[in-house]
C-alpha cells in the first residue's frame, strides 16, 4: 500500500514538559512503577545496568534485571537500589506478569542462544497483555527474525502497549518485509520519517528510530525530535534511552507520550552533561547523572 508523505511535526521542549510525571504525596515504591527488565547477556552486563540505573532516575519506584548469571554480581555491584537475578523462562515470565512496564532487550546477544530464548519466551508468555513493553537492542534482532515477528504481532494484536527504539541497522532489519527503499544518510529526513511511519503502521507500535535526529511515530502521527548533541553519540546511550522511557510506562504515560518526553528528556540530559563535561568526554553513565538536570530543564519550561 502506497501512503501520502508524513506529516511531521516538531517534538519541543514545551511539549514534553506537559508530561512529566509527578509522585503522588502517598507514593510507595511499587505505586510510582515497576520496571522489569529482561536485558544483560553474559557478554553485555553494562547495557542492562545503564537501562535500570535510568529507569531508576526517570522516576520508577522499582526495577528488577532478569539477566545472565554471570551479569547479577556487576548489575548489583553498579547500582544496589536495581534488583538482579539470574534468567530463566520462570524468572522472566514472573518478572513481567509482576511490573508496570517491560524493557526488553538491552545487551541480549543475538548471537547467544540462551539470550534469543529468553526473548521468544519473553514475547510469547506476556502474563498481562496490558503491560506496556518497550524493545531494544538484541530484542530487536529477535523481533526481525519470522519467529520474533509472530510472537510480537500476536502480542499487539491482544492489545499490548509496545515501543520499539531501533537505530538505522536495526530498522533495516525491521523493514526487510516491507520492501522501503531505506534513508540514503542521516540527512534524508523524509525517507527517515517515512520509515518510522511505515514500521510503526508495520508492527502495530510506537516506534522511536533513533539517530542525530529521531524521529517518533504510532502510525499516524510523526515527531521529528532534533533536541540532541554529538555527545550523545557514545556506546550505551541508547540503553540509558530504553530505560528512560520504560519508567514513563511504568508511571503510567501512553506508549506515544512515553517515547516524546523520553526522547525529549534524553537530549536535554545528554546537553546537560556536555555542557559539564564537553561534547568529546560524555559517556552514558554521564547521561544518567544529568537526568535531574534534565527534569529542571523541563519543569521549568
Amino acid at each position: 500500500m502506497t501512503h501520502a508523505e508524513p506529516v511531521i511535526t516538531e517534538c519541543t521542549v514545551n511539549r514534553a514538559a506537559a508530561l512529566v510525571p509527578a509522585p503522588h504525596a502517598h507514593a510507595n515504591k511499587y505505586s510510582r512503577g515497576k520496571v522489569a527488565l529482561v536485558a544483560g547477556s553474559a557478554a553485555y552486563p553494562g547495557a542492562a545496568c545503564l537501562a535500570a540505573s535510568a529507569a531508576l532516575r526517570s522516576g520508577a519506584g522499582y526495577a528488577q534485571v532478569v539477566c545472565a548469571p554471570q551479569s547479577v554480581p556487576v548489575v548489583q555491584a553498579f547500582r544496589p537500589s536495581v534488583v538482579a537475578s539470574a534468567w530463566d523462562a520462570l524468572d522472566a515470565e514472573s518478572a513481567v506478569a509482576k511490573a508496570q512496564a517491560v524493557c526488553l532487550g538491552p545487551g541480549l546477544d543475538v548471537a547467544d542462544d540462551m539470550s534469543v530464548a529468553v526473548a521468544l519466551v519473553t514475547l510469547n508468555s506476556w502474563a498481562a497483555p496490558d503491560v506496556p513493553a518497550l524493545i531494544d537492542g538484541g530484542a530487536l534482532g529477535v523481533v526481525a527474525t519470522p519467529d520474533g515477528r509472530r510472537a510480537l504481532r500476536n502480542r499487539v494484536a491482544q492489545g499490548a502497549p509496545t515501543v520499539l527504539t531501533p537505530h538505522g541497522g536495526e530498522a533495516a532489519r525491521l523493514a526487510k518485509p516491507l520492501g522501503l527503499a531505506l534513508p540514503t544518510g542521516p540527512e534524508d529526513e523524509p525517507a527517515q520519517a517515512r520509515l518510522a511511519q511505515e514500521l510503526a503502521r508495520y508492527y502495530g507500535s510506537v516506534v522511536v528510530l533513533k539517530g542525530p535526529i529521531t524521529f517518533i511515530s504510532n502510525g499516524e502521527a510523526v515527531f521529528r525530535m532534533g533536541l540532541g548533541t554529538p555527545a550523545l553519540a557514545k556506546a550505551g546511550t541508547g540503553d540509558v534511552l530504553a530505560g528512560m522511557i520504560s519508567a514513563c510506562l511504568a508511571q503510567g504515560l501512553e506508549s506515544l507520550d512515553a517515547a516524546l518526553l523520553g526522547a525529549v528528556w534524553h537530549a536535554l540530559a545528554g546537553t546537560a552533561a556536555a555542557q559539564r563535561l564537553t561534547d568529546v568526554c560524555v559517556c552514558a553513565e554521564d547521561v544518567i547523572d544529568s537526568i535531574p538536570e534534565a527534569v529542571k530543564t523541563l519543569q521549568e519550561a
